[in-house]
């Protein structure tokens, strides 16, 4: 039976065992370690499990929602989903395909999870494992193209942006039991591990008989920079009167911080002297930059 939602203003005893209201991707349940009576508002769940979060005077405890089951000496068999998002932006849609291997539980047609139909597709994922090294791994996905489907895809992509090759679509890797199907006395769409997200970075290899793919962490993707905001020292990066800026008085200067006369006129010079003609001098301000930036003691 599939594990119930949390609950608003309601009794919980030692051992209850719930799920957030909505869809998460850590694959966590969470269970009661102290009882009481839950608040009126959802509280943050916790990401890792063994981590807790109080909910009024209810202390809840992160748990996995396939550990259990793995732990038991014939445990259900482990499935292996895959999906593969596509953005209208580079691909000219926003087409959502699926597909599992069909190598565990002995399943020889289209699995249904979630509501969702995976179709069964000879697919070899290589490359998952994380090391100590420092380096995010770069896997390869490698999807049969013995009916020319993949293909056909290609083709079709391409035709919206020259040579894309499916690059930037998401591949979100799922994982959960056979007993969690669609179908199952125990369904339950929520029962997965944490599920992994990926991004097509290139196509590595394509032929009559399949096609392969490296994927790589949206951290790992080109022209991809962290932070995004860059540390600017001495322009405001606010829009002029919008809600980071939050400038909504009827006093009125050019960008080189003369006075004007008409609101047509206003514009902010995106220093910090700007902000302070604005807000005052020695008031908060909220200027969207770092001042400090490049600056040693």
């Amino acid at each position: 039976m599939a594990v119930s939602a949390w609950a608003a203003s309601t009794s919980f005893s030692l051992g209850d065992i719930r799920r957030a209201t909505s869809d998460q991707l850590t694959g966590l349940f969470f269970r009661c370690t102290t009882a009481g009576t839950s608040s009126g508002s959802e509280p943050d769940w916790p990401t890792d499990v063994g981590s807790t979060v109080t909910d009024n005077n209810v202390v809840w405890t992160a748990i996995s929602s396939v550990y259990e089951e793995l732990s038991k000496l014939a445990p259900s068999a482990i499935i292996e989903l895959w999906s593969v998002h596509l953005s209208s932006d580079l691909h000219g849609s926003s087409d959502v395909y699926r597909f599992h291997n069909g190598c565990n539980a002995d399943i020889n047609g289209n699995i249904v999870w979630d509501g969702n139909q995976y179709v069964r597709q000879p697919i070899k994922a290589d490359g998952f494992e994380y090391s100590s090294a420092g380096q995010l791994p770069r896997p390869t996905l490698t999807i049969s193209n013995l009916d020319n489907t993949m293909t056909a895809l290609l083709i079709v992509v391409n035709t919206t942006t020259a040579g894309n090759d499916l690059c930037g679509a998401e591949v979100r890797r799922i994982r959960t039991l056979k007993k969690f199907l669609d179908g199952e006395a125990a369904a339950d769409p929520n029962a997965q591990w944490p599920m992994e997200i990926w991004y097509i970075d290139r196509k590595s290899a394509e032929n009559r008989n399949a096609v392969q793919f490296e994927l790589a962490s949206k951290l790992d993707l080109p022209n991809i920079k962290i932070p995004k905001r860059q540390l600017i020292g001495n322009i405001c990066q606010w829009a002029y009167r919008s809600g980071e800026c939050g400038y909504t008085g009827s006093n009125y200067w050019d960008a080189n911080d003369n006075v004007e006369s008409s609101l047509a006129n206003d514009r902010c010079g995106k220093r910090v002297s700007s902000c302070k003609l604005r807000f005052g001098e020695n008031n908060p301000l909220p200027f969207g930059s770092f001042p400090s930036a490049g600056r040693s003691a």
